[in-house]
């Protein structure tokens, strides 16, 4: 049996009472910060933008966490690109997960009435079958013109879709199928309303593939692993493992791996560097008038990744280290407020951007691929002190991760900025134990 159908089958036979131990850990983190990063982002331009132009027509699912419901395949779309909107969702397996995923999850369970369990069931799914597409690619996507969010989302999504549509093996499989020809989103288009759109289109795309499975729409039932499928068409090198068994329900990347949620809503690329100057600023009760040059050493795929040296508008800026390290100096912190074009257009920010440095490190950390075992953060004062910082791991890292109330402070954050006055609370009670709730009404 090929990998689309070995996946297929993992996908139809999942129960929630196979859920590897500790993995509702993850899945609670999951939906509380993707429902967060969700409602933050549903006042964005690009929220509103993609609204003007999709027009969703009446339906069973809800539009943006509000009382509006719209089509099922319109709020999957909608839904999930907020949540990648403001650069704040969290980042597992090379990527974006929870921010396709989530929202496909709930735009579907609210039509469907799903319960919690399988809601959960779901996430698991689709998790498991990114991770077991990320873990045959041997080159770093982020280095080539593949954004890996783009490039797997759908399938994650439709493997999500068919757990709650209740498809069987062949029909799963042929989800997957269909699914591998709605991929797409390069890097070019990071700091762009195109970026967020990734998630959309991952979201949108694996439920229409399940739906269409599910009507009998037939796809390749090698479209993953064949010479001309989906593997080998976004592989850089073509150095991609196309015949090894999957591991999907037998190795559990979700208990190994996690997720890591984001303390600063900016490409997690610079969140160990963020970290660095920050504790420096706060040790050494350090001033922008005190600091004369920033070096940061980081690895090259991030350094790429990060390409906006001098950036104009606060979507830019959440790819920039340099804007990162003089918001972080200013400001002390980069939050929703300082990722904006207004901030980012102060003349002191533009000015002390030009004193930042980015090198990259000739080392590659074996655990992690594509990062450096330490990012250093070396500060020069202009009374001739060097100060450095060495981070293995940002704060919010599965390794590292941020305290309970840390979580339910962005939770609060992200409802008010995107204009709920309920209490966070009650909210962030249910989704963390998203398993135990009897559906989406109760949320």
């Amino acid at each position: 049996m090929g990998l689309t159908q070995d996946l297929g089958r993992f996908v139809a036979q999942l129960r929630y009472a196979a859920l590897p131990e500790g993995a509702m850990h993850w899945v609670g983190l999951a939906f509380a910060d993707t429902v967060g990063t969700m409602i933050a982002g549903r006042n964005e331009p690009v929220t509103q933008r993609l609204v003007k132009t999709v027009q969703p027509a009446p339906g069973e699912s809800r539009l943006l966490w509000g009382a509006q419901r719209v089509r099922t395949l319109d709020a999957a779309l909608v839904n999930a690109t907020s949540a990648h909107a403001l650069d704040y969702d969290d980042a597992a397996q090379k990527s974006h997960i929870s921010t396709m995923v989530v929202p496909a999850i709930l735009a579907q369970a609210d039509a469907l009435g799903s319960s919690g369990q399988a809601m959960a069931t779901a996430y698991v799914a689709g998790y498991e079958v990114f991770a077991e597409l990320i873990r045959r690619e041997q080159d770093i996507m982020h280095n080539f013109s593949w954004h890996p969010t783009g490039a797997y989302g759908a399938i994650a999504c439709a493997a999500a879709g068919a757990v709650l549509l209740g498809l069987d093996e062949t029909q799963s499989a042929n989800a997957l199928a269909i699914a591998a020809s709605h991929v797409g989103g390069v890097i070019a288009n990071f700091g762009s309303d195109t970026k967020p759109l990734h998630a959309g289109r991952g979201a949108h795309g694996g439920l229409f593939a399940a739906a269409a499975a599910q009507q009998g729409f037939t796809g390749s039932l090698d479209a993953l692993e064949h010479p001309k499928g989906l593997l080998t068409a976004v592989s850089p090198n073509r150095r991609v493992d196309l015949e090894s068994p999957s591991e999907a329900g037998r190795v559990w990347k979700i208990t190994r791996d996690g997720i890591n949620l984001k303390k600063y809503p900016a490409c997690f690329c610079g969140h160990r560097a963020m970290d660095g100057l920050h504790d420096l600023i706060v040790e050494h009760d350090l001033r922008p008038g005190d600091v004369s040059a920033i070096t940061v050493h980081i690895s090259p795929r991030n350094k790429a990744t990060l390409r906006y040296s001098r950036p104009q508008t606060g979507l830019q800026a959440k790819f920039s280290m340099e804007f990162a390290m003089a918001a972080m100096l200013h400001a002390r912190r980069v939050g929703l407020v300082e990722v904006t074009d207004e901030f980012v257009q102060r003349p002191e920010i533009q000015r002390d951007m030009a004193m930042v440095c980015v090198e990259t490190q000739d080392v590659d950390d074996p655990r992690r691929p594509g990062e450096v075992p330490f990012e250093i953060i070396e500060v020069r004062t202009k009374d001739g002190r060097m100060l450095r910082k060495d981070v293995e791991y940002a704060r919010g890292n599965a390794v590292n991760p941020l305290f309970d109330g840390e979580l339910l402070a962005k939770l609060e954050g992200c409802l008010v900025y995107g204009g709920v006055a309920d209490p966070a609370r009650p909210l962030f009670d249910r989704l963390i134990r998203i398993d135990q709730a009897g559906g989406t009404a109760q949320l």
